[in-house]
């Protein structure tokens, strides 16, 4: 039974999942040190944002499939280390959206209204109304930086209230935008023109110190600015000076470039300030939703299927996944099938996107093909992680084509290889209720269901070259389970396809191309 290490405190619900497939080890806390010398064991561990899964981590793991960070970030995982270890790494994109949507909307209103020190004021004995006079945020301009899931439930809710949005998002179209009543704009005018401000990016280096001391000699005195995304995006001294200096208005920090915060200028500020310990995701539903979610694709992983939201698979995004769910396994299949017949040692590979397959992201679809071709070859080795970075290392040229004018399937995938046995092809497609069937081989038509052991033969269409095959076959007692022919003209070239119960036995293949009229012949064996 595989074992999956959980190091951080995660709700019970995330737990009892992964105990149907697992036996789950609870230990948080544990040293660095310690998880070094633990992690060979494991073949998944299950996080937050305590642990660090560090090179040596992840170099010491030696079962390793899977690290699943129930949370957005994944900062404290060493992602390209992973990927060239073929370790999915995953996150819950989704689970903590309304948490941290609405701790960004508490954190602005707050802010505008001086609501933790008028709170502690009253504590104190105080009742001075006048010192925490505020500011409306209805008809301000609230810049939202980022418009993802979190940032666009922000600017939906600050919409309701009043507010007039900007956004900046290099990777969102203005449709997308319109639609959630933001004006697409550059940094530096969202910069100089909003009133607030709210940070919805991750951490990179592109965005590291994004908020600047430069980028704040931009904004307006009236400018305050929330940050409920992540620590490093604000240069935090920067700020603290332009907040001393009245450059801008107010700051309201829940993530910090070092946490927990020590030192720091921000401390020593008045009620321009909000700091909060990393509360985005602190809600009692938030914690239940992202350990579900990250314990089921940790399960998913645990047995053979494709994580919804791998941050280091390419193109596999949670929304296209579940679209492309379906043909993900036909993808693999017909890459399996089409190593075997082009002679494993592949150097091109065409993918083709048919129907409605040719009007979707098409990504996933590639790697899972790759994944496919690698295996015979690289068995457990290969997966959605590591199989592009292992097709690239090996030559493997891959051409993508789309073609949505075919209509034989609502949506079908077409494969050709080039390798030790000359080119071949195959085309696959889905049945209504999720059935692969195998639709041409090397451009005959067919309709016949992958097995786990094929014959495949070329031959010249004759009466008699059916049945001399089948006696053939069973003079080796290989019993045959179907049989299908795949023809262009009569009496002209054909291929036929044969599901068999047992593997073909040694030497056969050599005794099939002697039977007259067969050209060639081929064996699939798929797991």
């Amino acid at each position: 039974m595989p074992k999956v290490l959980v190091s951080d405190p995660i709700d019970s619900a995330g737990i009892e999942i992964l105990s149907q497939v697992a036996q789950v080890d609870v230990k948080t806390g544990i040293s660095p040190e310690e998880l070094v010398r633990i992690v060979p064991e494991y073949d998944a561990m299950m996080i937050r944002s305590e642990t660090r899964v560090t090179k040596e981590v992840i170099e010491a793991a030696t079962q390793l499939k899977i690290v699943g960070r129930a949370g957005v970030g994944v900062d404290n995982v060493d992602v390209p280390a992973a990927t060239r270890k073929g370790i999915v790494v995953v996150n819950s994109p989704e689970g903590n959206t309304i948490a941290a949507a609405e701790h960004a909307i508490a954190m602005m209103l707050a802010l505008s209204r001086h609501i933790p020190e008028a709170n502690q004021s009253v504590k104190n004995s105080q009742w001075d109304r006048k010192r925490f006079t505020g500011t409306e945020v209805y008809k301000k301009t609230l810049g939202v930086v980022g418009l993802g899931k979190i940032g666009s439930h922000v600017a939906t809710v600050a919409k309701a209230m009043g507010m007039k949005l900007l956004a900046y998002d290099p990777f969102i179209s203005t449709e997308r935008a319109e639609q959630l009543g933001c004006r697409l704009v550059e940094l530096d005018l969202l910069f100089r023109e909003a009133d607030y401000i709210t940070l919805h990016i991750p951490k990179t280096p592109e965005t590291l110190h994004l908020i600047n001391a430069e980028s704040l000699a931009k904004m307006k005195p009236t400018t305050r600015i929330i940050n409920c995304a992540r620590g490093g995006i604000i240069d935090e001294n920067a700020l603290a000076e332009a907040l001393r200096q009245g450059q801008i208005a107010g700051a309201a920090l829940d993530v910090f470039e070092k946490e927990p915060l020590g030192e720091s200028a921000l401390r020593s500020l008045g009620k321009e300030v909000i700091l909060t310990p990393h509360l985005g995701a602190s809600t009692a539903e938030a914690q239940v939703n992202v350990a579900i979610d990250v314990a089921e694709q940790i399960r998913d992983v645990l047995l053979g299927l494709p994580a919804r939201s791998a941050v280091n698979i390419p193109g596999i995004y949670p929304e296209a996944f579940e679209k492309l769910r379906p043909y993900l396994q036909l993808a693999e299949t017909l890459g399996n099938m089409v190593s075997q017949l082009a002679g494993g040692r592949v150097d091109f590979l065409n993918i083709g996107l048919q129907g409605d397959l040719a009007n979707n992201e098409s990504q996933p679809v590639v790697i899972a093909s790759l994944k496919g071709l690698l295996s015979q070859a690289l068995r457990e080795r290969v997966n959605y992680v590591n199989a592009s970075i292992e097709a690239k290392e090996r030559g493997i040229h891959v051409v993508e084509t789309r073609d949505a004018s075919i209509r034989d399937y609502s949506g079908s995938l077409h494969l050709s290889a080039k390798g030790a046995l000359g080119e071949h092809s195959v085309t696959g497609a889905l049945l209504g209720d999720g059935e692969i069937r195998i639709t041409s081989v090397d451009e005959f038509p067919v309709n016949v269901a992958p097995t786990q052991h094929m014959l495949f033969t070329l031959h010249r269409d004759m009466p008699g070259i059916i049945g001399k095959i089948g006696s053939l076959l069973g003079s080796f007692n290989v019993n045959i389970a179907s049989m299908q022919v795949g023809r262009k003209i009569v009496r002209g070239d054909a291929v036929m396809v044969l599901s068999l119960d047992d593997p073909l036995p040694d030497g056969i293949l050599g005794e099939i191309t002697k039977v007259p009229g067969i050209r060639d012949a081929y064996t699939v064996n798929l797991q």
